[in-house]
């Protein structure tokens, strides 16, 4: 059965690719596993709709599957299974939602050949941006403001290298990422677990906003989906699947970063983690990682250098800032309390003994520090992050 391009002129949903496609994602019994199955004898799946039921259920379909296809044939709208197909469409149509479709040609080559690639994505936004190379940036929810600056700091230089950040949209390291990307200037993408017309968590409205407006949300959830727990597992897979590595900023060992980054191992993606503090325990995820063949990252050098001569080409990485340019603007007494610090904790009993100064100068010399981003306290007292 021939299909044709969906367009204005040609509203038959049922006679277009992009119907035939958003039926096999809502289509019963047809997972990943039986997808791999199907191919085997209809590497397109275009044969499913010209099989009879006999030889559908020969190749391993069960009988709701059978019965969803054959009322697409006869065009029966009233069927759960094509009455849904149809109202994701409309859904689609009515949110200003686009559908991208494993057959399109712009589908992203890298995610086809996972092992379970998504059938349909929805996207808003510029949806050319999933064809650039892009790096995935993951990690707690609950950063540390030492995490989020990392990835503030991460995402805005692998733009500067050239390379797209993606990430998931949660808060935290996430969110950080986003933002650091689009406050340098350079698109980003949001693979979420929930219908791209909802804004989840809703504290990140106003991101997915500028995320619109200046890279893509993405996700296999139709509109109008709201944010369950099991869905974000499966968007793991996506953000790994897109990416060409993954960059895990701070993750506990039950963190579900490392989920994702388990799901890059496996479908041949480079792992890359940011150490910490041993007394970090966000940290513990990412060492876990490294001892595990993880690429230790200090600099985004590391990665390029990871990943090949041809991203180190890319552009011009600024190097750290030299002690000089630190503590510019600083008085004395701020940079004898940022020199005494660590990038350990330490306490202000120490901090006293080891700069001379009162307790009263020592507090404000370390809240002057932490405004400007170079200090910030933690368990135990403050660390140096700059």
């Amino acid at each position: 059965m021939p299909l044709t391009t969906l367009a204005p002129s040609n509203p038959d949903l049922f006679q277009s690719e992009t119907g035939f496609w958003l039926l096999l994602s809502c289509l019963p019994g047809f997972g990943a596993r039986r997808q791999q199955a199907i191919r085997e004898h209809f590497p397109d799946f275009h044969g499913l709709l010209t099989s009879n039921a006999a030889t559908l259920k020969a190749i391993g379909l069960v009988s709701e599957t059978i019965e969803a296809l054959e009322a697409w044939r006869r065009r029966d709208a009233v069927h759960p299974v094509v009455a849904s197909t149809l109202a994701i469409h409309g859904d689609c149509v009515r949110t200003g939602t686009e559908i991208l479709t494993l057959a399109d040609a712009d589908y992203p080559e890298p995610l086809k050949h996972i092992q379970d690639p998504p059938l349909v994505l929805y996207l808003r936004g510029d949806r050319n941006l999933l064809g650039r190379e892009q790096i995935g940036i993951v990690g707690s929810r609950n950063a540390t403001r030492a995490g989020l600056e990392h990835a503030r700091a991460f995402a805005a230089a692998l733009g500067r290298k050239g390379l797209l950040v993606t990430s998931g949209m949660a808060l935290g390291v996430d969110g950080a990422a986003h933002s650091g990307a689009l406050d340098a200037g350079f698109p980003t993408v949001a693979v979420i677990g929930n219908g791209v017309d909802q804004p989840y968590p809703y504290r990140h409205r106003s991101l997915s906003e500028r995320i619109v407006a200046n890279g893509v949300i993405v996700s296999e959830y139709p509109p109008g989906t709201s944010a369950r727990a099991g869905h974000f597992p499966r968007r793991n897979r996506i953000i790994s699947g897109l990416s060409r590595g993954i960059l895990v900023v701070e993750a506990g060992l039950k963190s579900g970063s490392l989920i994702t980054a388990r799901l890059a191992l496996e479908q041949g993606r480079e792992v890359f983690a940011i150490p910490g503090s041993v007394h970090n325990p966000l940290a513990r995820g990412c060492h876990d990682l490294i001892r595990q063949g993880a690429k230790l990252v200090e600099t985004v050098d590391d990665i390029c250098e990871e990943l090949g001569a041809w991203w180190s080409t890319q552009g011009q990485e600024e190097s750290p800032a030299p002690k000089s340019l630190v503590t510019a603007g600083l008085d004395s007494r701020e940079i004898a309390v940022l020199e005494a610090l660590g990038y350990d904790p330490q306490s202000t009993d120490d901090l006293c003994s080891v700069t001379g100064l009162p307790a009263d100068q020592l507090m404000q010399s370390l809240l002057l520090l932490e405004l400007q981003g170079l200090v910030d306290s933690a368990p135990g007292g403050f660390q140096r992050i700059a």
